[in-house]
């Protein structure tokens, strides 16, 4: 996802745009190796859903030509989520529902929605079955050229000359030792480490079976195991189990379903129960929140810039990876925008600014309960404390689900949580 946002932008500025791609791409909506959580549950915030539909316009409709679904009436019977033990309330509807807009479009689907866009441009190509293994540079090592290549099948080696290179490879990237290898130094990492696991599938439902397009169930102190469910696409549904502090997660179906009991709601779970599985189950272990601080480096080589999951990672279950990388594309606009003079330093430093704040929520979410080991600072315990007020208020008020889902989903104003009228709120 990451590197496709990127090609977009970069195909503004660029005569010729190349995608290199580990992975053989499938011709369809389908989960790959490259991908091992796509077939796990994502809701693509409605940060991202607006920032695609401004880059692709068009786009929205497109996923719902495809089957995708749109909550955009307010309608919260729609919804059942479960934070901290308090359950949002269900009945109504929010006060202004065109204030967010969230779409169902299940992860391959999305992503391969999003491909056929890209190489739709005339200036972008893909190189697939290739993967990055060194980064050559200039004599006195001041700009990175482009990439050394190696084919996976044969790993026979190319150079691929470049005026800019982005890393978009996630987690694994190798830039830390690549800037290692060319004198410079490697990024601090920040880390929080959460050790979950994700266990899940893709189920069908006959249309009718269930009305919710959305059930979840976040950990809490006494019961740290999180449950989601989300609708997609053509009657699809993805669900998944978390456990966390490295707690054994199940292995298949019939496990999954047993240790549903007391977590997901009894019609949720019955629904389930008569589902047609569409694969079997798969598991997802992600270590900790981290975030590769390359706006603290003190040198970096011009040509060369890293986005997405590359810099910063977040635990999955607050769904802002992908919204990060949408407005880190945007980042990349406007810098570029603006002339290839500093550009590494400038985007990074930009970057670093937004992904703070989602860095700030992930953080404290998973602070909030004990099981997670790290410094809980006072303003760590303040907004934790704010949110728990907020979702007790929203047991009762449309105004505060609103207001919640925005924070979900990247939309809400940053001081929401201390505005005057979201305090007074939370006071009555």
């Amino acid at each position: 996802m990451t590197g496709l946002l990127a090609a977009r932008v970069l195909a503004d500025f660029y005569r010729s745009v190349i995608v290199v791609e580990r992975d053989i791409l499938p011709y369809g909506p389908q989960t790959r190796r490259g991908v091992p959580q796509g077939g796990l549950p994502h809701i693509p915030a409605a940060r991202l859903t607006r920032i695609l539909d401004q880059l692709f316009p068009g786009f929205l409709d497109e996923l719902l030509a495809g089957g995708a679904r749109v909550w955009g009436d307010g309608d919260l019977s729609r919804l059942c989520i479960n934070f901290g033990g308090h359950q949002l309330l269900r009945s109504g509807q929010v006060p202004d529902p065109e204030s967010i807009v969230i779409h169902y479009a299940h992860r391959p689907f999305l992503e391969w929605s999003l491909r056929r866009r890209v190489r739709a441009a005339p200036n972008v190509e893909f190189l697939q079955g290739c993967e990055a293994v060194r980064l050559p540079a200039t004599q006195n090592q001041g700009r990175v050229t482009g990439v050394v290549l190696a084919r996976r099948d044969s790993g026979a080696e190319d150079t691929l000359t470049a005026d800019l290179v982005v890393d978009a490879t996630g987690r694994g990237s190798r830039t830390p030792i690549f800037l290692q290898e060319l004198g410079y130094g490697r990024p601090r990492e920040d880390q929080l480490k959460v050790h979950v696991t994700y266990a899940g599938l893709p189920v069908y439902l006959p249309p009718g079976a269930l009305w919710e397009n959305v059930t979840l169930t976040a950990a809490e102190p006494s019961s740290p195991m999180a449950f989601a469910m989300f609708a997609g696409e053509n009657n699809t549904y993805m669900l998944a189990v978390q456990t966390l502090a490295g707690q054994q997660a199940p292995k298949d179906i019939a496990a999954l379903l047993n240790c549903l009991t007391g977590v997901a709601p009894p019609h949720v779970l019955a629904a389930l129960r008569s589902a047609e599985p569409l694969a079997d189950v798969t598991q997802y272990r992600f270590p900790s929140n981290r975030w590769r601080r390359y706006d603290k480096l003190s040198r970096i080589p011009d040509g060369l810039l890293v986005m997405g999951d590359a810099v910063c990672s977040f635990n999955p279950l607050y769904g802002q990876g992908m919204s990060v990388a949408a407005i880190e594309a945007l980042i990349l606009s406007d810098c570029l925008a603006q002339g290839d003079e500093g550009l590494p330093r400038r985007y990074f430093r930009a970057a670093a600014k937004e992904i703070g704040v989602a860095w700030q929520t992930a953080v404290s979410s998973d602070l909030a309960l004990p099981q997670i080991a790290g410094k809980r600072t006072v303003s760590v315990r303040l907004r934790n404390a704010l949110v728990d007020r907020m979702i007790v208020a929203a047991q009762t008020d449309p105004t505060m689900v609103q207001r919640f889902l925005r924070l979900m989903n990247m939309v809400g104003p940053r001081a929401e949580l201390i505005r005057p009228s979201t305090m007074l709120r939370m006071a009555g």
